[in-house]
């Protein structure tokens, strides 16, 4: 777990009050990377994230996981967000909220929607297209991990906030094992990032470090 987790000012009230208990891994993992375009680290972004320094680490890390991943057979998945209505309307009451959101149109030309260098899907590895926050809603995500036999998912990406805590909460409620890798998933402060890390270990995943992540990535599933 990770050591920000455990000096959290509530640690100790949650874990009195029976919060933050370890759901463990199960035996076959996916690794889930959630919108992992440009528009996180490209300067002038208005979802640009690099004044908070941890996150300009996390491309790094999802890296890393996704080399042990693809040389184990692990399976990967990529979600991205993706509009084609010139005017939004099929963004529905999110874009009422977040006008930052047609980095997204097929239409817009500044390019944030590209995937990060050394994070671009196989031809192999499947692509979820959302238009909400979570990888799950209004996706085929769920039955295509059941269908594949997955119990568990990997999760790291952008923001910890927003796709990634919203994906963490459908994984959990769809009944996959929520494995997110803190250092992984990055947000605009550490404000933002501690408190968003801290609640969902507390009450619907389990925080892990990369370490764990990779080691775990790398065993592959078991041959049947």
């Amino acid at each position: 777990m990770s050591s920000t987790i455990d000096s959290h000012s509530q640690a100790a009230s949650y874990a009195r009050s029976g919060y933050g208990n370890r759901m463990g891994w199960g035996a076959r993992p996916v690794l889930v990377l959630i919108d992992v375009c440009k528009a996180y680290w490209e300067p002038g972004s208005p979802l640009n994230c690099s004044a908070h320094e941890p996150t300009t680490k996390c491309p790094q890390v999802m890296r890393n996981m996704l080399a042990a991943a693809r040389a184990a057979g692990t399976p990967v998945i990529w979600t991205a967000v993706e509009y084609t209505d010139p005017d939004m309307k099929d963004a529905g009451l999110f874009w009422l909220k977040s006008k930052s959101l047609n980095v997204w149109n097929v239409a817009d030309t500044r390019g944030l929607g590209d995937w990060v260098e050394g994070l671009v899907p196989e031809t192999s590895e499947m692509i979820i297209k959302k238009k909400y926050a979570s990888a799950f809603f209004g996706t085929s995500l769920a039955t295509d991990l059941r269908v594949m036999g997955a119990d568990t998912v990997v999760l790291c990406g952008v923001s910890t906030s927003g796709c990634v805590r919203a994906s963490t909460l459908d994984a959990m409620q769809n009944g996959f094992r929520p494995m997110v890798v803190g250092t992984a998933c990055g947000d605009r402060s550490e404000e933002i990032q501690n408190a968003n890390l801290f609640d969902l270990n507390a009450k619907y995943a389990d925080v892990v470090t990369e370490e764990e992540a990779i080691d775990h990535l790398k065993a592959g599933w078991p041959k049947d």
